[in-house]
C-alpha cells in the first residue's frame, strides 16, 4: 500500500512538473512572438534628402520624421533625435524610407569631397539588378545587411539548386526602378505577361566576393535575404529537387 502511494505521489509530481514546463514554454513563446512584432520609433526619411542638403533644411521641409520600424529591422546606429547631427549635411542622397544614421551625414567639406557612395576601406561596390521579391519587397535599404542566394543549375548535370552565395554583406545604395516584362507559361501552355519592377542595388564587397557575384549573375538569379543582428546564416550544400523535402 505504501509503495502504491509513493508511485501515485511521484506520478502527481511528474504531472505537475510537466504542466509547469508547458506553461513556461507557452509564456516564452508568447513573449518571443510579441518581440518579433515589437516596433520602435526612429527617424526616417519621408522624402529624398539630396547630397549636401543640411539636416536643418531636411527637418524644416518635413523630409525627416519619427516612424515605427520592427525592432529587429532597426539599424544599430539609427537615431531617434537629430540633435547630434546639428550643422551636418547629407554625404550621399538619402532615399524615402531610409533610417537616419550618423554615417550618412558629415561636414560640408566631407560632402564636397565624398563620392556618391561611401565604400568601406579595402572594398569595392558592385550593383545587381533584382525584382521586388528578390530584394525582400522593397524592405532592403542603404545600410541594410543581407545574405545573397543563387538560384542556378549545375553546369555538368543541369540540376537546379538554391544555395547561399554570401553570408552577410552591406547594401550601399538603392538605385532607380525599371519595370521589366516577364512571361510565364503554365502547364496548359497558356502564357501570362506581367510587369515586374527591377531595382539596382549596390553592395560593398571584397574583390573575391565581387567576382563571385558577377559570375553568379551570369549563371542564374540572385535573391537577397534581409538580416538583423540576431539572424543566423551559414553555408550548407543548398537545396535541390532531390533534397527539397528531406
Amino acid at each position: 500500500m505504501d509503495r502504491r502511494r509513493i508511485l501515485l505521489l511521484a506520478a502527481a509530481l511528474v504531472a505537475a512538473l510537466g504542466a509547469a514546463l508547458v506553461f513556461v514554454y507557452v509564456q516564452g513563446a508568447d513573449e518571443r512572438a510579441e518581440a518579433r512584432f515589437e516596433t520602435v520609433e526612429v527617424l526616417r526619411a519621408t522624402a529624398q534628402i539630396q547630397k549636401g542638403e543640411s539636416i536643418e533644411d531636411a527637418l524644416a521641409s518635413g523630409k525627416i520624421a519619427l516612424q515605427p520600424v520592427v525592432s529587429d529591422q532597426r539599424l544599430p546606429s539609427a537615431l531617434q533625435d537629430a540633435a547630434q547631427l546639428a550643422g551636418s549635411v547629407a554625404l550621399t542622397s538619402v532615399f524615402p524610407g531610409e533610417q537616419i544614421i550618423p554615417e550618412r551625414f558629415g561636414t560640408p567639406a566631407q560632402a564636397s569631397s565624398q563620392t556618391s557612395l561611401q565604400i568601406p576601406d579595402g572594398q569595392l561596390a558592385i550593383s545587381v539588378n533584382l525584382t521586388d521579391p528578390a530584394r525582400v519587397a522593397g524592405f532592403v535599404n542603404p545600410g541594410s545587411e543581407v545574405a545573397v542566394f543563387l538560384n542556378g543549375a549545375d553546369q555538368t548535370t543541369g540540376q537546379a539548386f538554391t544555395r547561399l552565395l554570401l553570408e552577410r554583406v552591406t547594401v550601399l545604395g538603392v538605385g532607380s526602378t525599371t519595370p521589366v516584362s516577364t512571361t510565364t507559361t503554365d502547364q496548359s501552355g497558356a502564357q501570362t505577361t506581367e510587369q515586374l519592377p527591377r531595382t539596382l542595388l549596390t553592395l560593398a564587397l571584397t574583390q573575391a566576393q565581387a567576382q563571385r557575384v558577377l559570375f553568379a549573375q551570369g549563371s542564374g538569379e540572385l535573391a537577397f535575404a534581409l538580416l538583423t543582428t540576431k539572424s543566423t546564416v551559414r553555408p550548407d550544400p543548398g537545396v535541390t529537387a532531390e533534397s527539397l523535402f528531406e
